[in-house]
């Protein structure tokens, strides 16, 4: 009998699991506290479940998180650890450390089909979607790590090391849209982590139907990567948009806004020398965006070789955020953390064997849409 890994369920799934094997429903949530905030990885050490029940278990389940297969430090205290999620396929996870909060950035696919221009991940192409146990496990992994760092397990008792989880890391989160909404609920269940939904962000290249989809059914803080502000130059650098353009994107927005946890949308914006940082862009931005609820977090960009690009340089990068600000917007410049561990953002690329077709990439999106 195939045993079924226990960091894969949401309560609604592990409570199925143990009425299948004729247990009583509140073992789902004993469970669920001992995997995710306790973070047991061995059944013997669930003290009040039932011995007969410890033992049979192991028979029907696992816990089975990602295994480590790299960690790095940063000068600036952030912490990259490579995942390993299978044969030839690994994950990059980042935690960053800041006076206020922790937080802790995590992949959802191994590499990414979306080709953004700008994005080191994007270059490696796609292999696969991580399951909801490889993305939750992610945060289990990161908290137990982070509870044995002595600096960080001498903090204050009770405090949270992780306060804060942005899926930004590698992969479009809603293009695997099932996974990533599994993963979510843990992430906001008060029997596993209980983050609060603006505390849980998920960022997304402009997949409007799923958007769609997660405003009905678990709407957490959103952030959308915009990069440019118009059809043409967003087609070059962020080629979804052929698919789903910014009319059609400023229109999912909107309607975000009405149920998300936040009454806002955050666009996100990497600053590309000569390219995106004009006056000009700053004008058609505001244009865009004039009905639409939104900050902006301009982002510098994080060179990586062959990308064609080079950062703005950081007086330009001052005057477009004064531009948008004098206009009434609250633009913020993302501070870059770990470049000397390529832990900034867009340069997640781990190690992944690209075993997919580009011309391909929008079938998974296409199957997920009519799931």
């Amino acid at each position: 009998m195939n045993r079924v890994n226990l960091l894969d369920f949401d309560l609604p799934g592990l409570v199925a699991f143990f009425e299948s094997i004729g247990e009583k429903p509140f073992r789902a949530r004993q469970v669920l506290q001992w995997l995710h905030q306790r973070g047991a990885d061995d059944f013997e050490q669930m003290t009040d479940l039932a011995k007969s029940l410890r033992i049979r278990l192991p028979e029907v389940a696992e816990i089975r998180p990602p295994v480590l297969g790299h960690e790095q430090c940063s000068s600036d205290g952030t912490r990259k650890w490579l995942l390993e999620v299978g044969p030839n396929n690994r994950v990059e996870t980042v935690f960053i450390p800041e006076d206020d909060r922790g937080t802790l950035c995590v992949s959802s696919q191994v590499g990414c089909a979306l080709d953004c221009a700008f994005c080191s991940t994007g270059k490696q192409g796609f292999n696969r979607n991580l399951s909801a146990a490889e993305i939750i496990g992610q945060l289990w992994w990161a908290n137990k790590a982070l509870q044995r760092d002595p600096l960080h397990a001498s903090g204050n008792k009770g405090e949270r090391i992780i306060s804060n989880v942005v899926l930004m890391g590698m992969g479009e989160p809603l293009l695997n849209f099932d996974n990533t909404v599994a993963a979510v609920s843990l992430m906001l269940d008060d029997h596993a982590y209980g983050l609060s939904r603006r505390r849980v962000t998920i960022s997304t290249s402009g997949i409007v139907p799923a958007m769609d989809r997660l405003r009905e059914k678990l709407p957490v803080a959103l952030a959308v990567s915009l990069h440019a502000p118009n059809d043409a130059l967003r087609d070059q650098l962020v080629p979804v948009n052929r698919k789903y353009p910014l009319k059609e994107l400023m229109a999912a927005c909107k309607r975000y806004v009405v149920d998300g946890p936040r009454d806002f949308i955050t666009f996100e914006y990497v600053m590309l020398d000569g390219v995106n940082d004009q006056l000009e862009h700053v004008e058609q931005l505001l244009h865009l965006t004039r009905d639409i609820s939104c900050k902006f977090n301009l982002i510098p960009f994080n060179p990586f070789p062959n990308s064609g690009f080079k950062r703005s340089p950081a007086e330009r990068v001052r005057k477009f955020a004064y531009q948008l600000m004098d206009a009434g917007k609250v633009a913020t410049t993302r501070k870059t953390r770990g470049d000397d561990i390529d832990a900034a953002c867009g340069q997640l690329a781990g190690q992944v064997e690209d075993k997919s077709k580009r011309t391909q990439k929008f079938i998974l999106e296409r199957t997920v849409m009519a799931a």
